[in-house]
């Protein structure tokens, strides 16, 4: 039985390529659910298991990672409406997991950090219309125009996908129950 992690537990990214507002519903559910769920996923953890790696981060640099990636996320929104196909920043996601507060750091704070940043995400993501989904933003590592409506398909599936890899390590060690 091979017991090597999956690389998406689950499941790939798989877009809803144009706007659809009953998807959208859905979307804003997920990004609304994701800190619970996330919570829910390292709840009662000791921090041996925090430090458990899954591939190449531990549990505990996967929880400060969802944070720090979805506070850059609600600035690029706001950049790509307020400004004219801003240019984002980059930000090298391997090296910010590597830093001491992403190693080692109480993981109680980037999730109170998540809870916040999708309170006031999903309050912005309601009153979006669907012009302002379509506005963009340019990506620089990939050269691509990225749409709001694009972003948020990432970024929902994003916290389900890291969700889902704490949860695959607690049922491999059988850490349920």
């Amino acid at each position: 039985m091979n017991h090597e992690a999956p690389r998406n537990p689950a499941g790939d990214f798989q877009p809803v390529e144009s706007y659809n507002g009953e998807i959208r519903l859905q979307l804003i559910q997920k990004i609304k659910q994701a800190p619970n769920r996330l919570r829910g996923a390292v709840a009662g953890l000791t921090e041996t298991q925090l430090d458990t790696l899954y591939r190449n981060w531990t549990i505990r640099q996967i929880t400060h990672h969802v944070a720090d990636s979805h506070l850059h996320v609600i600035i690029r929104f706001k950049w790509a409406l307020t400004e004219n196909y801003p240019t984002i920043k980059p930000y090298a996601e391997g090296d910010w997991a590597l830093l001491e507060d992403s190693r080692h750091g109480d993981i109680e704070p980037a999730l109170k950090l998540l809870e916040g940043v999708h309170q006031k995400w999903v309050q912005l993501l309601n009153v979006m219309t669907e012009q302002q989904y379509a506005r963009c933003f340019h990506h620089p590592e990939t050269n691509q125009a990225v749409s709001l409506w694009q972003a948020l398909n990432n970024y929902a599936w994003h916290g389900e996908h890291h969700t889902a890899q704490i949860l695959w390590l607690r049922d491999h060690y059988g850490w349920n129950g």
